[in-house]
């Protein structure tokens, strides 16, 4: 039996996906964030090339958590489509904790290691921000994308005849 609300939501071509478990979403959330962080790290150590290290990590922080947002709104956290403007400003406060994060331990990189090689830095970088990502992944799931997750409501069942006599008989 289907409540008016799945009805309206089949309807308007909605879905309304359940919530992903913790495991599947986090190893989601690796897949979908993992990926878009090892690719910033490149992008990072190229576009550093160009632009003070600080200031391309931002601009690559900043690309990167509007495409993640979108991969974990739809993908990650089953929030059954594209993320709402407040997803991606939650989202991006977390990144911003991030961002302070990697820019700290590539500080305190250079002031240990007077010239680290590009294979050091990466695994700075990249140690950096897996740390940062187990955070993100707890604020965005419990935080940014429980709101949006779907909830799937049970349809209340009718109560037999009977059972219900029974009980107001019991009553009186």
């Amino acid at each position: 039996m289907e409540t008016a609300e799945q009805a309206r939501t089949a309807q308007s071509g909605q879905r309304q996906e359940a919530a992903p478990g913790a495991f599947v979403a986090f190893a989601r959330f690796v897949l979908c964030g993992g990926g878009v962080g090892v690719a910033s790290s490149f992008a990072v150590a190229g576009v550093a090339s160009w632009l003070p290290w600080a200031l391309a990590n931002a601009v690559i922080t900043v690309v990167s958590t509007l495409l993640a947002t979108e991969l974990h709104a739809r993908f990650t956290f089953g929030a059954g489509g594209r993320a709402t403007w407040g997803q991606h400003v939650q989202s991006a406060g977390s990144a911003a904790a991030g961002y302070a994060v990697t820019c700290a331990a590539m500080f305190v990189l250079q002031q240990l290691v007077a010239s680290p090689g590009a294979v050091l830095e990466q695994v700075v970088y990249l140690s950096a921000s897996a740390l940062t990502g187990v955070a993100r992944f707890a604020v965005l799931r419990l935080v940014t994308f429980a709101r949006g997750r779907a909830r799937q409501v049970p349809a209340a069942r009718p109560v037999p005849a009977t059972v219900a006599r029974a009980t107001l008989c019991r009553a009186a």
